[in-house]
């Protein structure tokens, strides 16, 4: 350990110790744990160190050891507003993270603040617990936790224990009875006898079925859940490279997030919109482009579309896109040598393996993407209301897709992840038709008793909005 690292985690434990007496009574670390899987869980990483769709909180007091105490309590209550007055630290936040906007929470007090600093500090100073290698199921950045399984393992074997021996004593006791009594067998009971008894048996069997019946229904709330879920694609597409380096707005291609239930997954010609130009990856050269060529039918080497494309056989399509391949391989290199064939024929059969499967024969046809996320089909969900009408980020579901070279289900889109959502996220009300409607609420907000409308306050957890 650093002696930098070292000196943190001792400032942090002093605050731990003391933050609570230099600001109100002594921090509440239940109280916080409550408050931050209520109102931050939803946007903040609960590991405290990995950013998810807002900033990682630990620890908590760094960022703002410069200004008085008030302000981080400021920004909490009503972030935007401490941005709109000018505050250094907000507005280095803001630029950082913008467009996403911080919920605001001003019923907090700031005790409750304190205790939820208190338990952000708790958790970001525990030391980490290294995943199983085959267990992270592919999830990244989502914080490792404290793995119990071990200890409920240990109090398990020790209430085992426990109870034959409190069998054997109550057994013995029993005996000991009859024996008074005159009753008493020519044997004692044996420690088999009094585990084969009906009444251990019949322990056992209740105890099965309270566990099946547990892990039944804990893995039915898991069904179909797939946070982390990072599937190869058929095409290399880098995000990190066209929303992150080009800054290509997510609504170019997914343009029906703005109108329509579904996002859609772009056709190949609107990846042709720039790569009838741009005909060579900057990563991976022709391997990747060619196969969005040999999709649609379009030949880079003449910057035309192929005509009667659908009909053509197997061998004129190779014939068309190893020239192609074979063209740059000897721009680049000066020449085709036996290397130069083999990275021809490993890039067709790569086209080959990408474009075709058991249910798609030909080269020809869209691209067979792999669906990433996926909602139940009792769930309704609609990208309009939420892009167009709600005015939120991608990165708020999405996470920064911005940084994924390939990408992941970032957020775990369950139930209760979208409800403590609902409960937190305020609506854009300034400005926007769509809400002119709840005339009471903007009559509140102009008088100032009212600082914002959430979505759970316009019936956005009723059942029937989400479910059919």
């Amino acid at each position: 350990m650093t002696h930098k690292l070292l000196i943190s985690r001792i400032l942090l434990l002093a605050f731990l110790l003391f933050g609570g007496l230099l600001y109100g009574q002594e921090a509440d670390l239940g109280e916080g744990e409550t408050l931050f899987k209520n109102y931050c869980a939803s946007c903040h990483n609960k590991n405290m160190k990995d950013n998810l769709t807002g900033p990682a909180l630990g620890p908590a007091e760094a960022n703002w050891a410069d200004y008085p105490r008030e302000d981080l309590y400021s920004w909490v209550r009503n972030s935007q507003a401490l941005i709109a007055d000018g505050h250094p630290r907000a507005t280095e936040l803001w630029n950082q993270w913008k467009p996403t906007v911080m919920t605001s929470f001003p019923a907090l007090t700031d005790q409750q603040i304190e205790n939820i600093l208190a338990y952000i500090n708790d958790v970001y100073t525990r030391p980490a617990v290294a995943l199983d290698a085959g267990g992270s199921g592919g999830q990244t950045g989502q914080g490792a936790g404290i793995d119990n399984k071990l200890l409920f393992g240990i109090l398990f074997a020790v209430l085992a224990v426990l109870a034959i021996v409190l069998a054997r004593i109550i057994a013995n006791l029993n005996y000991m009875s009859e024996v008074q009594k005159g009753t008493a067998p020519a044997q004692r009971k044996t420690l088999v006898d009094i585990l084969t008894s009906k009444s251990v048996i019949g322990f056992a069997i209740f105890l099965l079925v309270v566990l099946g019946g547990y892990t039944t229904v804990n893995n039915a709330i898991h069904l179909g859940r797939q946070q982390g879920y990072q599937p190869d694609q058929p095409i290399k597409f880098s995000h990190a490279t066209h929303a992150g380096l080009h800054q290509i707005d997510c609504q170019y291609c997914h343009d029906g997030a703005r109108r329509s239930k579904h996002s859609v997954i772009p056709a190949a010609n609107t990846c042709m919109n720039c790569h009838t130009a741009i005909k060579k990856g900057s990563t991976y050269g022709t391997a990747e482009l060619t196969k969005i060529y040999a999709s649609i039918g379009f030949d880079p080497s003449t910057g035309a579309y192929i005509d009667n494309y659908e009909s053509m056989d197997v061998a004129e399509i190779e014939d068309i896109y190893k020239k192609w391949i074979s063209d740059n391989y000897i721009v680049d290199n000066g020449g085709l040598d036996a290397i130069g064939e083999k990275v021809i024929n490993d890039e067709w059969d790569d086209i080959v393996s990408s474009l075709t499967n058991p249910t798609k024969k030909t080269i020809q046809g869209p691209i067979e993407w792999v669906r990433i996320h996926n909602l139940p089909d009792h769930v309704y969900f609609n990208h309009a209301q939420h892009v167009a009408v709600g005015e939120l980020a991608c990165q708020t579901c999405h996470g920064p897709v911005e940084t994924m070279e390939v990408v992941q289900q970032y957020a775990p889109l369950s139930m209760g992840w979208c409800v403590n959502c609902h409960r937190q996220t305020e609506i854009q009300f300034a400005d926007n038709e769509y809400y002119q409607v709840y005339e009471k609420y903007h009559e509140e907000m102009t008088a100032g008793s009212r600082a914002g409308v959430t979505v759970e306050e316009i019936g956005g957890l009723e059942c029937q909005k989400c479910h059919y």
